[in-house]
């Protein structure tokens, strides 16, 4: 008799197979082969910090200091905090990808793949401060209180404005459909599967009592899940507001203090990621490593581009949409160029060996290997940092999928009930089941959507030009003030 997940892939496995060849088709230039989703993303990347001047690098400052609530008000509308969006944005991107994503880079193009990868997250900076400006501007406040926003708002009442009102609504809902079944299959099953992997291999591998109990340890975190998106958007801040921070610090110690006792090795491993950036063989690894693991795999590095952020960062308290840009711009950074780097030089200053570059050997495994390499106990925190990096990504992409499933089905309480208790069920599956097509299939549904999403923002670009020249114009004047004494 076949298996319920067996029975599934069968079904599945045929649409899942052309949207992936769809979406990550592989174009050739200059002899380099890699999907066209990823030179669609990057032309983006590299439009908007030109279009914008450069913002990424000159909004820093700014960015920091309204994390830090210098220019927040109670007064202003919205449900959450400029630092509460971060950390509920950031805790849907920093994944499992931090911790194995950036191995396979580094195993594939070798030490100067590491600089591309840093490339990939300043540009990447541009296009989120884009998308969040937009997700701000466009969204929609309900009578009890409650924020609805991201590209499934602006392409719709931006597009609209702009005179294309015929595409808007389709665009709309195109973009609310994938990012439904997007967080159902790769930002929950997986993400709870790869949760159960790291509990497993924490509580004795192959031994572990729990080895053949998913479904035990499904239940659990679905509880868990449930007990924190019941909330709402308020509730998940609280939790990421506090995960967020304690996973990254609690990541970054172990990290720095593995480089720190290989400091003899820095130098090398610094002189090797600019010596080699250049290389042909670094290069093309890095440009494939970083581009196909950061934007294709699952959008593990930064969602830049895909849309999905922007949701969380809407529901943001400020009259001004451009803070929520600035604030926005900071995620590649922590994300990519920050978290992302550390693994690649806890690697570098390790156990790389050059023989290793273009054997693709396994991400998570090889990260772990560099961790026990100089304390052999290390793999146990990194495991647990592991298991918190998916349950973040899961109440985070609770959200994202609840604000699609909104806008298509309407606001209303049962409406949402309906949703989170499907949610939690897919939880539950994913410690459970192994259904790889379904997987597939929603990895591509979260890539589709860079398509309506980035035209909008093209078509927005001009608008959001105008709104940052206006809010800059505030802040010379000395209309916008810091609150800090």
């Amino acid at each position: 008799m076949r298996n319920i997940d067996e029975t599934i892939n069968d079904i599945v496995r045929p649409l899942a197979d052309a949207l992936q060849e769809f979406i990550f088709f592989e174009i050739t230039i200059w002899g380099v082969h890699f999907p066209w989703i990823v030179m669609w993303l990057m032309i983006a990347a590299v439009f908007f910090t030109f279009y914008f001047r450069f913002i990424n690098i000159l909004g820093f400052g700014h960015a920091l200091r309204l994390v830090r609530g210098d220019y927040s008000s109670e007064d202003d509308k919205g449900e959450i905090t400029h630092f509460e969006a971060l950390a509920t944005a950031l805790s849907g991107t920093v994944g499992i990808g931090n911790i194995g994503g950036v191995a396979i880079v580094i195993s594939i193009g070798g030490p100067g793949a590491l600089f591309w990868l840093m490339v990939a997250g300043f540009l990447s900076m541009s296009t989120k401060f884009v998308e969040c400006v937009a997700g701000v501007m466009y969204r929609r406040e309900h009578a009890d209180g409650t924020i609805s926003g991201g590209p499934m708002y602006y392409l719709e009442y931006g597009l609209r404005e702009r005179g294309l009102g015929i595409i808007a609504k389709p665009m709309g809902y195109v973009y609310a459909m994938a990012m439904v079944i997007g967080c159902l299959g790769i930002r929950n099953m997986f993400q709870s599967n790869q949760a159960f992997e790291q509990f497993v291999y924490v509580t004795g591998a192959d031994s572990s009592y729990f080895v053949d109990k998913g479904w035990l340890f499904g239940i659990v975190l679905t509880i868990l899940v449930g007990m924190v998106i019941i909330g709402g958007i308020r509730g998940i801040a609280r939790v990421t507001g506090s995960m967020v921070p304690f996973m990254a610090i609690l990541y970054l110690i172990c990290a720095v203090t593995i480089i720190a006792m290989h400091y003899d090795r820095i130098p090398w491993a610094i002189g090797a990621v600019f010596q080699n950036a250049f290389a042909p063989d670094a290069a093309i690894g890095g440009v494939i490593g970083v581009m196909i693991l950061g934007f294709k795999r699952a959008v593990f590095s930064n969602e830049a581009g895909i849309g999905s952020a922007p949701i969380a960062h809407s529901a943001v308290k400020t009259n001004e949409p451009v803070t929520e840009g600035y604030v926005g711009l900071l995620e590649p950074f922590i994300d990519t160029v920050v978290i992302c780097s550390l693994t690649a030089l806890v690697i570098l200053t390790t156990i790389y060996d050059p023989s290793m570059t273009g054997e693709g050997v396994q991400g998570v495994e090889l990260t772990s290997r560099a961790f026990g390499s100089t304390i052999s106990w290390s793999v146990i925190p990194l495991s647990i940092v592991a298991i918190l990096f998916a349950f973040s990504t899961i109440i985070s992409w609770s959200y994202y999928g609840l604000k699609g499933w909104t806008y298509i089905f309407g606001e209303s309480r049962v409406i949402k009930s309906i949703f989170k208790l499907i949610f939690c069920l897919f939880v539950v599956l994913g410690c459970t089941i192994q259904l790889d097509a379904v997987l597939d299939f929603s990895d591509a549904m979260v890539f589709i959507v860079a398509l309506p999403n980035v035209i909008g923002l093209y078509i927005l670009a001009p608008v959001i030009k105008k709104e940052l020249k206006r809010y800059q114009g505030k802040l010379s004047d000395g209309t916008i003030r810091s609150n800090r004494k």
